[in-house]
């Protein structure tokens, strides 16, 4: 886990520090983030994602990605304000803002934005993986001679 974790921490920063996307930096992605891609080898969709980058439709391109790798995120906002885009991705886009843990990015690029959020959401569902199942435990009933009546009849 503490691979990935670096992977992803040197992607965020590689991200963060770039002026436009580039197909270097969609490869780096792809093969750091990517658990499905890879086994798609190169179909006609993984293709797609890399026509568009190809003739720079790169917002299509992220998105095209999303849909391919992370099939249960959707794009919940983009909202573009004091000149960065915020991108929010989000498995549940029918709850409330409030309720909703999204994957969510800031960059001055759109594009950009979208693929730091994508990398957010593969953070969150590498550490869902990795994470030890919940333990059930027994709950413990108290013993009927320490239970006290609180109550005053007078």
């Amino acid at each position: 886990m503490l691979d990935t974790n670096n992977s992803l921490s040197a992607l965020d920063n590689a991200l963060w520090n770039a002026q436009e996307p580039s197909l270097d930096l969609l490869s780096r992605i792809i093969n750091s983030t990517c658990g499905r891609v890879p086994a798609l080898a190169r179909t006609e969709r993984l293709n797609r994602v890399f026509h568009l980058a190809e003739i720079d439709a790169w917002t299509e391109a992220t998105l095209a990605l999303i849909e391919l790798e992370l099939p249960l995120w959707r794009v919940r906002r983009v909202a573009y304000e004091n000149g960065e885009w915020l991108c929010s991705l989000s498995q549940q886009p029918n709850l409330p803002m409030t309720l909703d843990d999204c994957a969510e990015a800031t960059h001055e690029v759109l594009s950009l934005a979208i693929l730091c959020a994508f990398v957010e959401a593969c953070r969150r569902r590498h550490m869902v993986r990795q994470s030890p199942p919940p333990v059930a435990r027994e709950v413990q009933q108290p013993c009927a001679e320490h239970i006290i009546c609180c109550e005053n009849y007078r």
